[in-house]
């Protein structure tokens, strides 16, 4: 089992940064690949970010790379999202999942975790 508390969202002006955190804990943590994906309303979860188990491999949404950033420290049992030049679309609650394939996956989908965390809200204004 992995317990995932993700942490950092909050209101935030078009342009402006913000840092996620998810808190991981867990007996499997250091075997799983991490990601972050996000939902807004109205709309499916979408794959925002993952990294691989090492922190050596990292895949992004092709409309976020450049402005995200995953990193990870195991050990701490985090995972980080560093969000810059924020913009009204980014506007979603933020989940933080775990997955335990072999292989880091290149865009996967939210059926691939095996865990997710409860979201923390991400509010963009114009």
């Amino acid at each position: 089992q992995v317990q995932l508390v993700e942490s950092g969202g909050g209101l935030v002006q078009a342009g402006g940064s913000l840092r996620l955190s998810c808190a991981a804990s867990g007996r499997t943590v250091s075997n799983s690949h991490m990601h972050w994906f996000r939902q807004a309303p109205g709309k499916e979860r979408e794959f925002v970010a993952g990294i691989s188990r090492s922190g050596g491999s990292t895949n992004y949404a092709s409309s976020l790379k450049g402005r995200f950033s995953i990193s990870r420290d195991n050990t701490k049992n985090t995972v980080n999202l560093q969000m810059n030049t924020l913009k009204p679309e980014d506007t979603a609650i933020y989940y933080c999942a775990a997955s335990t394939q072999l292989y880091l996956p290149p865009s996967p989908r939210a059926s691939d975790m095996n865990y997710w965390g409860e979201g923390t809200l991400v509010t963009v204004s114009s």
